[in-house]
């Protein structure tokens, strides 16, 4: 084991973050940084006092062939769990198959208009044989149809809480050959992560220009809701590309971190994607509910912006509320 891997397990072991260590030792953090990292290698004076704060041998510090840490202090005990390669990797697999849940019940509820904006075209243009009133009683039992799916995709990720509460929300240390094994996975994997991020974001960006353009260009009254279903069919495969790739990503990071995120930052996430469970299929509804009163797509499509802001607004009142909270406690 390298002098870098040992400055990270024996600063886990004691539950100490970079910042902390950088303070005992009277230096910066990226100084720390740099030492676990391989970047650079702490000076003589400081290799003997890494291991008076460690409590540990100089020898261990700096010779390879020793793995494990003879202590000058005797009764320290670390109660850290200790993460294999395997738990590891099972994490970001588990991850991923929440994320796939979540995408997949998102993306479901996005697209719960498509029956109903696809029917009332066809009946505008006297397909089918279908009136208008009969294409609207269609639609709305596949929304209600498609949002009921969604929904059970979003119930399906509790069962997995148990398995991820480990890494998610306790400190852990990793075992030897682990960090560097998923450093690796990182890096290779972060090219794939950018080209999903860009896919996906562009995806958002231009899902708006065919509506705009049938807006200008056509006079057909069927036209802006088949645009309408091609809008909402690009944010879907938008969801669905952006989302389980910034999860892997976020969970070989949260594997590398050790349990030093702070547990208050879970628990916001998981208020966040359960806000968002109950919040984005009834702004659907919302949105479906108005716009089939007014029958005024035109403008009713407003309600997803506002609804974007809003819902972040929410999250951050939601955040600030329990760091008051803690304050007071």
């Amino acid at each position: 084991m390298i002098l870098a891997d040992k400055i990270i397990r024996l600063r886990k072991q004691l539950a100490w973050s970079q910042e902390e260590l950088a303070e005992k030792m009277g230096v910066s953090r990226q100084s720390v940084s740099k030492w676990e990292s391989t970047n650079s290698i702490p000076d003589l004076n400081k290799i003997i006092k890494l291991a008076d704060i460690f409590d540990v041998s100089t020898d261990f510090l700096l010779r390879d062939d020793m793995d494990t840490a003879e202590y000058l202090g005797e009764g320290k005990e670390s109660d850290i769990a200790q993460i294999s390669l395997e738990q590891a990797l099972k994490y970001v697999d588990i991850k991923m198959e929440v994320a796939y849940l979540i995408a997949k019940g998102v993306a479901l509820c996005v697209c719960s208009a498509v029956p109903l904006f696809f029917l009332v075209a066809m009946a505008e243009t006297n397909q089918f044989n279908l009136s208008g009133d009969m294409a609207a009683a269609l639609g709305i039992a596949g929304i209600l149809a498609m949002v009921s799916v969604g929904v059970s995709f979003f119930l399906k990720t509790t069962q997995f809480e148990r398995d991820l509460a480990l890494i998610d929300s306790e400190r852990f240390e990793l075992s030897f050959g682990v960090h560097s094994v998923i450093t690796e996975k990182l890096q290779s994997f972060t090219g794939v992560y950018h080209k999903r991020l860009s896919l996906g974001i562009s995806l958002f960006i231009f899902s708006a220009m065919p509506l705009l353009f049938v807006a200008i260009l056509s006079g057909r009254s069927e036209m802006p809701l088949l645009m309408l279903i091609v809008m909402l069919l690009m944010i879907a495969i938008g969801i669905y590309a952006v989302l389980p790739v910034t999860t892997k990503f976020k969970a070989y990071n949260d594997i590398l971190k050790e349990g030093d995120h702070e547990v208050g930052k879970s628990r916001s996430t998981k208020r966040a994607e359960m806000l968002a469970a109950f919040y984005w299929p009834l702004l659907v509804a919302v949105y479906l509910g108005w716009s089939l009163w007014t029958m005024n797509w035109g403008v009713t499509w407003i309600i997803w912006p506002v609804g974007a802001a809003a819902f972040a607004a929410l999250v951050g009142l939601m955040n600030l509320l329990d760091k008051g909270a803690s304050r007071q406690v």
